[in-house]
Parts: structure tokens; C-alpha cells; sequence
């Protein structure tokens, strides 16, 4: 599957996945949370070396962690992943591309409003 046909795939069953009011919390806090994180990763990663980086690798951690706590309160659930290559893609367009879309076509404000 081509990355392009990934964010179509999971675009397509974002919105039925994130409808609890708390997990919508958690994911709006959290994914910028991310975002921090893999910044705080990488560029000490390229300048400064590994130990630099763990802090960053650390808060992505976290933040996944408490992604996946809060997806066990939604009634619908993920898909599995097939491999690791598949939870990095996946993990990947939905920190950087499909939740920031969801946020900003007003799909996490509706699912908030409407959710339970």
C-alpha cells in the first residue's frame, strides 16, 4: 500500500475510531505531545548523538502509551498491525497527517460534541 493510499485508508475510519469524549482528550494532547517529542529525538539525534535523544524518544513513548489506553475506551477499535513496518507508516501519518486533518476539518470538534 502506497502512502498516499494509507492516509485514504485510515482517513476513511478515523472519525468512526475516535468518538469518546476522553480518548479525543487524550489525542489532542497527546499528539502534539508526539510532535515534541520526535523533534526533541531527532535533532539531538543528528547533532548531538543517542543519549541526547532519548528524552525525545521517551515523551513519543509516552504519548503512544497513552494514545492506545485511551483507543481501548472507543467501541470500535483499531486494526491490528501486520508487522512492525506497518505500526511505523500507521503511527507515522497518523501523528503527522491524519490527525492534524481530523482537528482541522472539524471531525474532532463533531466527535466531541456527539461523543460519549
Amino acid at each position: 500500500m502506497s502512502f498516499s493510499e494509507l492516509l485514504e485508508w485510515q482517513w476513511s475510519r478515523y472519525a468512526a475510531n475516535h468518538r469518546n469524549r476522553n480518548n479525543l482528550l487524550i489525542h489532542i494532547v497527546t499528539v502534539p505531545l508526539f510532535w515534541i517529542g520526535a523533534v526533541n529525538f531527532v535533532v539531538p539525534l543528528i547533532f548531538a548523538g543517542m543519549v541526547h535523544a532519548l528524552g525525545g524518544a521517551i515523551l513519543m513513548a509516552v504519548a503512544l502509551f497513552l494514545q492506545a489506553k485511551g483507543n481501548e475506551m472507543e467501541s470500535r477499535t483499531p486494526e491490528p498491525f501486520k508487522d512492525a513496518r506497518d505500526y511505523v507508516r500507521r503511527v507515522l501519518a497518523e501523528q503527522f497527517v491524519t490527525f492534524p486533518r481530523f482537528v482541522f476539518s472539524g471531525g474532532w470538534w463533531r466527535n466531541f460534541n456527539n461523543g460519549g
